[in-house]
């Protein structure tokens, strides 16, 4: 049983009775992680919002639907039994075992993440990170995947690649922890793990219909969206990367100012970058590279400087944007530039990081300590954050790939939508549901007459687009 008692100081003293042990925490530092927790949470439906304004309006309510199902799904996963294997206490290098299954002994004990803060808390806000990921992924099953088979593979896809990877990147067991590698936030079991899961999805999938002429060469239905999504992502990163530090303390203040920099250098260099080409100033263009740069900062916001932040958001901004002509010249369908966005961002704050880690930035907290990276002459360090990358770019598509073939295998699990389905739109073909009410899709149908082809029905919510 555990009892709870405070002391002068309103400091909360947890005392175990069955062990007779007494934990310590500030209050301070558990609220500033749930309110992270809270901050990260509003990220999910934004990268449905973000997601949805950048397809065609007959896709647009699906990615929002999505990203409300992921956190549902993720949460039920967490608890059964995806804590516990990414963040057991006697975890193996590689994942953890079933000893907090249904959460049993998450409580009032010091968590895996830091003695500042219960495993309770620690639990709910690593939550969110294992619920963010599945989502960022699967926007690349975008207006050609089936919505039912996508609560089957975020469950799996959670426990078979997320979990592993959050256990071996900050479980103290974890073999890059270990060896030392530097993620503060997520960059590669958040960003790498999502973005190349995306172009695994996306290969499997195949391509749209259309895809390389001029029906796809649409520009965003809803600009207003993707705008909403990067506010809220935006927003939220606050938490991600400031509550990474779980305490609040001078490394979250630090966190949350470089965070903030990235975000804007990124979003004006890649502006900047697409201004070039048509004299015109794009507001995607803007939020994709505020994006980019809030990917790459993520491992590094614990670990570098103010003017390290700004040479990250220009490279992020740069690298990212011209990472979207990977598709063309390789001939895959990804739909919302996920792997160029998270992957090759994660991938670029990874390399970073090993470049421009100091030591002095990482012991504001009054408690970490580390070797620093190149600006500290650690050069080893740099090696060690491209084995990570490559481990969790490798292991993610390998599984993502191995997960979508035995899927499709199974009667009913067959994640890509019928040709119909596709032309009348995942939104009404899957869901009978629109984000827009009484709005014609003629053209974007391209076509006149009846479109319900047997494997495609609508929800007969409106009148027939004809």
């Amino acid at each position: 049983m555990v009892n709870v008692t405070y002391d002068a100081s309103e400091t909360l003293i947890i005392n175990d009775d069955a062990t007779g042990e007494s934990f310590v925490y500030n209050p301070g530092d558990i609220a500033w992680t749930l309110a992270g927790t809270a901050l990260v949470w509003i990220m999910i439906p934004g990268v449905g919002y973000f997601y949805s304004g950048l397809l065609r309006r007959k896709n647009a309510l699906s990615m929002i639907y999505l990203s409300m199902m992921t956190v549902a799904m993720v949460s039920f996963q967490w608890f059964f039994w995806g804590y516990s294997l990414a963040f057991s206490e006697t975890a193996g290098p590689f994942i953890g075992d079933l000893a907090h299954f249904g959460l049993k002994g998450v409580l009032g004990q010091p968590s895996v993440g830091s003695s500042r803060i219960p495993a309770i808390v620690f639990c709910v806000y690593q939550l969110m990170f294992a619920a963010i990921t599945p989502i960022l992924a699967i926007g690349a099953v975008a207006e050609r995947g089936r919505l039912g088979p996508l609560m089957v593979f975020v469950f799996i896809w959670s426990t078979i690649v997320y979990d592993p990877i959050a256990c071996w990147t900050w479980n103290p067991a974890g073999w890059v922890f270990t060896l030392g590698g530097l993620d503060f936030a997520g960059g590669t079991p958040v960003h790498i793990s999502s973005g190349t899961a995306g172009l695994a999805i996306s290969i499997y999938l195949g391509k749209r219909r259309g895809f390389g002429t001029e029906r796809l060469a649409y520009k965003p239905h809803n600009t207003s969206y993707v705008v909403l999504g990067t506010v809220f992502l935006w927003f939220g990163w606050f938490g991600f990367n400031g509550g990474s530090a779980l305490s609040a303390n001078l490394r979250a203040a630090n966190a949350c100012i470089i965070t903030n920099l990235a975000a804007s250098v990124g979003g004006l260099t890649w502006m900047l970058w697409d201004w070039r080409l048509e004299r015109k100033w794009s507001a995607v263009g803007f939020c994709s590279g505020a994006i980019a740069g809030l990917v790459a900062i993520t491992p590094a916001s614990g670990f570098v400087g103010s003017p390290a932040a700004v040479l990250f958001g220009v490279a992020a901004g740069t690298i990212c944007n011209f990472a979207t002509q990977l598709k063309f010249k390789f001939g895959y369908d990804d739909t919302l530039d996920i792997y160029a966005s998270h992957a090759i961002g994660g991938v670029v704050g990874n390399i970073l990081t090993g470049l421009f880690a100091q030591a002095s930035i990482a012991g504001s907290d009054g408690i970490t300590v580390i070797p620093g990276g190149w600006l500290d002459h650690n050069y080893r360090q740099l090696g060690i954050q491209l084995a990570d990358s490559v481990s969790g770019m490798s292991y993610s598509f390998v599984m993502t790939t191995i997960i979508c073939w035995i899927m499709h295998f199974i009667p009913g699990l067959e994640m890509k939508a019928s040709e119909e389905a596709e032309i009348l739109g995942i939104d009404e073909a899957e869901m009978g549901e629109f984000a827009y009410d009484y709005v014609g899709i003629d053209s974007e149908l391209g076509v006149k007459g009846d479109l319900m082809g047997e494997g495609a029905v609508g929800g007969n919510r409106e009148p027939d687009h004809t």
